[in-house]
């Protein structure tokens, strides 16, 4: 094992208590025992079913089969947690709001992957699209940040979101850097960065994906296959496509709407994101199209990158996801969405069996002077299994991730809750970059209007795509 793979990053005297135990809880265990000191006993898994129950017996972990409900999930926590204790929401279908408040009631830290409601909230057709929103899941937890000194919860932080959000700010010193802009020093507020942003001429950023990982069984009808959670991907694919939105869009998509309350970063569309596809560019794939899934980075980076002036937006990027899963994922999308997307029977997490590929997760910033930059995490199969066990490439950027903000938040026990745009990018990267196979930057004079209209006429102007109507779906 390389060396820097061995370092104990903090000491923790608490217990820690994980929710879930599926494709990421056990891949983020042996790096919670690898780098955070702590006996393995202080370690008690609560998960839904027996996913995990083979690689928890294996680093000697207590694990009790529970499924957590709105009816006993006080009663089961706080039977479970103590003041400095920490509660790692690794699950789907459990409410992420109604933990961190009972986490404050206790004392208790707390990290999740992304804002979660209770089981049936993704598709509960009695809510409005808004109401189904991430926006308005978002929304939910930013009412929660009114004690900065309270137990620090770390919201929605895995690959993305979360991971993402610091790969922008290092992407954007690289841009500042290349483009002659003075950075005297590090920005240290949210209006400093969004400062530097429009300075830097900024304009859009995609978080954009491409995984290529292949496996030997070919996936079968009636089957959704995928690298990580399918649950968690159905769930987020099924809520409306969203992105946040930026001050030079000059009008909605056909379909877009405003939502009524709130920061005002972002938009939505009348239609689920695993239906919309836009187009983005990586430094190996290259052009590419992939799906607007609804991810809470997009709507958290917006409003970050916010500058206002009297009540008034005057800055803001547009940000969304765009995301190329493996193809049997691209396949599975195709049958549930024709299956009116209702699940599939059968579904099967892609471990073993995959044979190779990359996937290929970073942010390209665009409208700047050398055109667009992206910068990221080129990992493959064969690293990721060299690197941790119980990993393939997608899971290990998010469990590296995962294990990035438990150290952060144990650091800074008394944070309140926060989002990744308000950690400390560089320390995170600090204890993520060794999961994280090549990191890679690379600049394209690549644009979402290049090439559009050659085999039909459309009304876009390509010559200045970034002062035109910049989003356009595919």
């Amino acid at each position: 094992m390389p060396g820097h793979n061995a370092v104990k990053h903090v000491r923790f005297s608490g217990r820690l208590l994980m929710l879930g135990c599926g494709s990421i809880g056990q891949g983020v265990l042996p790096l919670l025992l690898r780098h955070i000191d702590m006996p393995a006993e202080n370690i008690l898994i609560l998960t839904a079913d027996h996913r995990g129950s083979a690689v928890a017996a294996a680093y000697g972990i207590k694990e009790k089969v529970l499924a957590l409900t709105p009816e006993n999930y006080r009663e089961e926590l706080t039977a479970r947690l103590a003041p400095g204790d920490f509660l790692l929401n690794l699950s789907v279908d459990v409410s992420s709001v109604a933990l961190i408040k009972l986490c404050r009631e206790i004392g208790a830290l707390y990290l999740d992957t992304c804002i979660e409601p209770w089981a049936g909230g993704y598709t509960d057709l009695s809510l409005t699209p808004s109401q189904r929103s991430n926006y308005a899941l978002r929304e939910t937890a930013l009412a929660l940040m009114d004690d900065p000194n309270a137990p620090t919860a770390v919201v929605a932080h895995g690959a993305n979101p979360g991971l993402v959000s610091h790969f922008v700010k290092q992407a954007l010193l690289h841009v500042a850097r290349d483009t002659g802009i003075a950075v005297p020093t590090v920005p240290q507020t949210r209006d400093g960065w969004a400062a530097l942003a429009q300075n830097a001429g900024v304009k859009v950023i995609h978080i954009a994906e491409r995984d290529t990982q292949v496996a030997n069984i070919p996936k079968k009808r009636g089957e959704f296959v995928n690298t990580w959670s399918i649950d968690g991907f159905i769930g987020e694919g099924c809520q409306p496509a969203e992105l946040g939105w930026g001050t030079h869009e000059m009008t909605l998509p056909e379909d877009g709407r405003h939502h009524d309350a709130g920061c005002g970063a972002a938009i939505y569309l009348m239609r689920p994101g695993a239906s919309t596809r836009v187009r983005t560019w990586t430094p190996m794939e290259g052009p590419f199209h992939g799906f607007l899934i609804t991810h809470n980075e997009a709507i958290s980076i917006a409003d970050y990158f916010t500058l206002s002036e009297n009540g008034a937006v005057k800055y803001r990027p547009t940000v969304h996801y765009a995301y190329h899963p493996c193809d049997d994922a691209v396949l599975s999308i195709h049958e549930l969405a024709g299956k009116n997307w209702e699940p599939q029977t059968n579904k099967r997490l892609m471990e073993d069996e995959i044979i190779r590929g990359v996937d290929e997760l970073g942010v390209l910033l665009m409208g700047h002077a050398r055109g667009a930059y992206w910068f990221g995490s080129q990992l493959s199969i064969e690293e990721a299994r060299a690197l941790a066990p119980h990993n393939n490439a997608t899971s290990l950027q998010v469990t590296a991730a995962v294990l990035g903000g438990v150290i952060w938040a144990m650091e800074n026990p008394r944070a309140g809750v926060v989002e990744a745009d308000s950690l400390d990018y560089a320390r995170v990267l600090e204890i993520v970059l060794p999961y994280l196979g090549t990191m890679a930057g690379e600049y394209s004079n690549w644009t979402p209007l290049q090439e559009r209209g050659v085999l039909f006429p459309e009304d876009v102007d390509a010559t200045d795509p970034w002062q035109f109507k910049n989003f356009r779906v595919v």
